[in-house]
C-alpha cells in the first residue's frame, strides 16, 4: 500500500517534470496538505473516508493552483526555488499551527467505512481500495498524456518558443498541468493518511519532495511506468536497508549516482531505448537484405 500511494505521487510529479519539463521542489506541500486535511476531517470532523479524502484533495488542488500561479511566471532554477520556498512556508505553518499538532502530527486517524459499506479497518479491504485508487489515477494520467493537451504539453517541453509561435498559451497549459499534478498528489497524500492513520511533518518536509524526484529519475522521466518502478525500488530499499539507520541516505545517494551515470533515462527509459534500438537494427538489417534476396529469386526489388 505504501508503494501504491508513493507510485501515485510519483506519477503526479512526472506529469509536470517528465511531460511538462518543470523541475519543482515543492510537491511535498500538496502531498502533506492533503494528508493533514484528510486526517483532520476524519479524526476530528467525524467525516467518512470518502468525504475526508475529497476535502484533502480539494485543499491540495487549491494550493497547487495558487503556487502554480505564483511560480509559473519564472523558468528553470528560479521556478524550482520558488516552489521550494512556498513548500517551506507550508512546512513551517504545519509546525507552528495548533490544529496540525506540531511535531506530534495527527495520530489515530479512523479509517471508517467507505460509502458506509466497506469497512476499511480490514487490511484486505483497504488494500483493494488503495489499489483501485492507484489504477484510477494511473488511467487518469494515461488519458492526459495521450490527449491533445498532453501532446501540447510535450511540445512545450521540447520547444516552448515554437509552441508560442503556433499560438499556444504556454503559461496556461503549464498552470493547468501543475494544478492537475497537485490534485493527484493530494489523492496520494490523502490515501496515505487513511492507510497509515497518521499525518506528520514528514509529509510536508523537503525530503518528501526529494524522494519523489528520486523515484521519477530512477524509474524514468517522461515514461508512464517509470515512476511506478522508481517508487517500488525506493520503498524496497528503504525497507530492506532500514537496519543501517542514517546510512540509508548515503546508500540511496550512491544508487542515485550510479543510475545517473549508467541509466541516464532511468530503468524504464533505458529499457524502452534498448527495445527501440533493437527493432531499428532488425528493420535496417531486413531492408539491406531485401534487394539481395530478391535478386537471387530473379524478382526485381
Amino acid at each position: 500500500m505504501k508503494i501504491l500511494c508513493l507510485a501515485l505521487f510519483a506519477l503526479a510529479y512526472n506529469l509536470v517534470f517528465g511531460y511538462g519539463g518543470l523541475l519543482a521542489f515543492g510537491h511535498a506541500a500538496f502531498f502533506g496538505a492533503a494528508s493533514y486535511v484528510t486526517a483532520q476531517s476524519a479524526a476530528y470532523g467525524g467525516f467518512p473516508p470518502e468525504l475526508s479524502l475529497l476535502f484533502g484533495v480539494a485543499a491540495a488542488t487549491v494550493l497547487g493552483a495558487l503556487f502554480g500561479w505564483l511560480a509559473i511566471r519564472r523558468q528553470g532554477l528560479y521556478f524550482a526555488m520558488i516552489t521550494l520556498a512556498l513548500a517551506q512556508i507550508v512546512y513551517f505553518y504545519a509546525l507552528q499551527s495548533s490544529w496540525t499538532h506540531g511535531e506530534d502530527g495527527i495520530q489515530s486517524v479512523p479509517r471508517g467505512r467507505l460509502f458506509g459499506i466497506f469497512d476499511l479497518a480490514d487490511t484486505l479491504t483497504i488494500y483493494h481500495v488503495t489499489l483501485a485508487v492507484f489504477l484510477a489515477g494511473f488511467a487518469f494520467v494515461y488519458r492526459i498524456v495521450h490527449s491533445p493537451f498532453g501532446q501540447t504539453l510535450k511540445s512545450i517541453r521540447e520547444n516552448e518558443a515554437r509552441s508560442i509561435s503556433l499560438g499556444y498559451s504556454t503559461s496556461r497549459f503549464k498552470l493547468l498541468a501543475f494544478t492537475l499534478s497537485a490534485l493527484l498528489s493530494g489523492v496520494a497524500g490523502g490515501m496515505k493518511a487513511i492507510v497509515f492513520q497518521i499525518a506528520s511533518l514528514n509529509d510536508v518536509y523537503f525530503t518528501t519532495s526529494a524522494d519523489v524526484l528520486l523515484m521519477t529519475l530512477i524509474g524514468g522521466v517522461g515514461t508512464l511506468l517509470g515512476p511506478v518502478v522508481g517508487a517500488g525500488i525506493v520503498v524496497v530499499l528503504q525497507t530492506k536497508l532500514a537496519t543501517f539507520g542514517s546510512w540509508v541516505v548515503v546508500i540511496q545517494g550512491i544508487i542515485f549516482t550510479l543510475c545517473v551515470l549508467f541509466l541516464r533515462k532511468g530503468v524504464i527509459g533505458t529499457l524502452e531505448e534498448f527495445i527501440a534500438n533493437r527493432k531499428a537494427r532488425q528493420t535496417s538489417a531486413g531492408g539491406i537484405g531485401a534487394p539481395a534476396s530478391a535478386a537471387k529469386s530473379g524478382v526485381a526489388p
